[in-house]
This record gives structure tokens, C-alpha cells and sequence, in this order.
């Protein structure tokens, strides 16, 4: 089975949320805010081909990623249609979609690709701070926020969308419910800051690549990203060791023993999970903080 869109009635709105449709003989119901040791490869969802989030519905990864915690009824669907929907810009891979110090009058909402939150330091060498994926705004905080005081680049090519703050603040006047879930994915962008600085200071470095792996593999299954046990992570080791706080040469031991106890195969931008329980087992991860549960909010 895999998580749908289905519109349901309640009291004569309709509403959508995540159901389970059948895919294959070898499918099975997922529920992302279980330990996540707890799922079964072949129990994963469909191909990243099969980009749609129903039959007759676009691709939306920022629907998605807010119908995996909350319904969305018809009017909010649409508005988000409507935002997902502005002719993208195409950026290329190093590109900068915001700049540190800027201060930006739209927020850049990631439609496809990568890209990652980085400061430069004063003796040049650079920290990334997270990853971004499609459904993601890489600066909803901007609206609040200014200037900004971090950069975003793009890790690949990448479709995104600027979403003017004139609009934004039109919503929190008029739809408090889509307003209350765009402020939770502020807050769970918080919550992955949080893991990101515990992952950095207590964890081996197996254990940190693992827990990135582990993150970045829930996140991209929530918008149909991720074919099986594999998703496409274009990065390169220098910009691993950027994320990771380890050198180069650190990063390159850690991947060879990662694949030497089994855990994964990276090749090239493939990433391949060989044994899900020992990988969050080594990055004691658990996805609870990424709220991943269809609840009223």
C-alpha cells in the first residue's frame, strides 16, 4: 500500500488526507511516524517516476508534505495548486537562491532538486547547516526574518518558485489553517536544526552520515522521491564534509565502512539503504521529530 490523496466528506467540506491505495502485490500499509526500524524495504512505496499525487491531481510536493501531518480541504488544496503552479525558475547547480544579507520580498519554495543552508566563515571554508528538498520553502522565515543572515545554494538543478510575502501575508489573514501548517514546517525545520546539532556532537561519524541518510530517505518518501530502498543524493564528499563537520579524507573512511558493515552502496548520486535497521540503529534515529502524523493542528 502506499500513502494517497483521497478526498473524503466531513460535515459537507471535502476534505484530503493520506489513505492507503494498493500498488502491488508486494505493498503494504507504511504509517511514517513509526520507529522507522520498523519498516521493510519492499513494504516501500512507488517509483519516483510516478510523480503525481493523484490521478487527476499536478504534482505538488508542498501539499504533500503538509497532507502528511494535517487534511487539507478543497479550498486550501487549491491555493497551494495555485502557489506551486507560478512559471518556475530553473537554477543551475551552485546557483544562490537567497544571499546572506539579503532581504528578500518572496520565499523560494523548491519544486524539484536540491539545496542546502550554508555561512561562509571568515577564512572562506564553508558550514552547511541543512538540506532541502522538493516541497520544501528554503526561507518561508524570511517574511519575518530579515536580512538573512545564511545563504541557500542549489546542490542540482532545481525548479523553485518565489512566492511573494505580499501573498503570504494575505493568507495569514484570511486562511489561519493553512497559515497554522506553513508554521509548522518553520517549526519542523527547527526540530531537524536540533537533531542536526546532536547528530554533529554526539554521534560517531558513521553515525552522522547515517542519520542525514536516515532523514533525508522519510523526507523524500513523503513527497514520492524515492524509488524502493534508493534515492538520488547528489552530493559531492566536499560538500558531505561541509554538512558533516568531518574533512574530506574522514568522510571518504566513513563511506567505505558504512560499506563494508552492509549499511549502504553510494555511487555516483545513488544511493542505495542495504540494511534499514542497522543504518538507524547507528544514527539512533527515530522520525518523530519530523511530526510526520495526520492529526488536526
Amino acid at each position: 500500500m502506499h500513502p494517497h490523496v483521497h478526498p473524503s466528506a466531513d460535515m459537507g467540506v471535502r476534505s484530503y488526507h493520506f489513505v492507503a491505495v494498493p500498488l502491488d502485490s508486494a505493498a503494504c500499509n507504511i504509517n511514517p511516524s513509526l520507529h522507522m526500524a520498523e519498516i521493510r524495504f519492499n513494504e516501500l512505496g512507488k517509483p519516483a517516476e510516478a510523480h503525481r499525487m493523484s490521478t487527476t491531481q499536478q504534482y505538488n510536493p508542498l501539499a504533500l508534505q503538509l497532507l502528511a501531518r494535517d487534511r487539507l480541504n478543497d479550498e486550501e488544496m487549491g491555493i497551494l495548486n495555485d502557489l506551486a503552479s507560478v512559471t518556475p525558475k530553473q537554477m543551475a547547480i551552485g546557483d544562490n537562491l537567497v544571499l546572506e544579507g539579503d532581504s528578500p520580498t518572496a520565499s523560494c519554495l523548491m519544486l524539484s532538486g536540491y539545496s542546502a543552508r550554508y555561512h561562509v566563515l571568515s577564512d572562506g571554508k564553508r558550514n552547511i547547516s541543512a538540506i532541502h528538498v522538493p516541497g520544501d520553502f528554503v526561507d518561508l522565515h524570511s517574511l519575518l526574518l530579515q536580512p538573512m543572515d545564511h545563504g541557500v545554494i542549489a546542490l542540482s538543478a532545481a525548479s523553485v518558485v518565489m512566492i511573494p510575502h505580499t501573498r503570504l501575508r494575505g493568507l495569514t489573514e484570511t486562511h489561519p489553517h493553512l497559515s497554522r501548517m506553513l508554521w509548522l514546517s518553520t517549526l519542523v525545520d527547527a526540530a531537524m536544526h536540533r537533531r542536526w546539532l546532536v547528530a554533529s556532537g554526539r554521534l560517531s561519524p558513521v553515525g552522522r552520515v547515517a542519520h542525514l541518510l536516515c532523514e533525508l530517505f522519510v523526507r523524500l518518501r513523503t513527497v514520492h522521491q524515492v524509488d524502493g530502498n534508493r534515492f538520488w543524493l547528489p552530493m559531492t564528499q566536499a560538500q558531505l564534509s561541509d554538512a558533516m563537520g568531518l574533512s574530506t579524507v574522514h568522510i571518504n573512511r566513513t563511506l567505505q565502512e558504512m560499506r563494508k558493515r552492509g549499511l549502504i552502496v553510494w555511487s555516483g548520486a545513488d544511493v542505495e539503504i542495504l540494511d534499514w535497521e542497522a543504518l538507524a540503529s547507528a544514527a539512533e534515529f527515530d522520525a518523530g521529530y519530523l511530526n510526520l502524523q495526520t492529526r488536526a493542528r
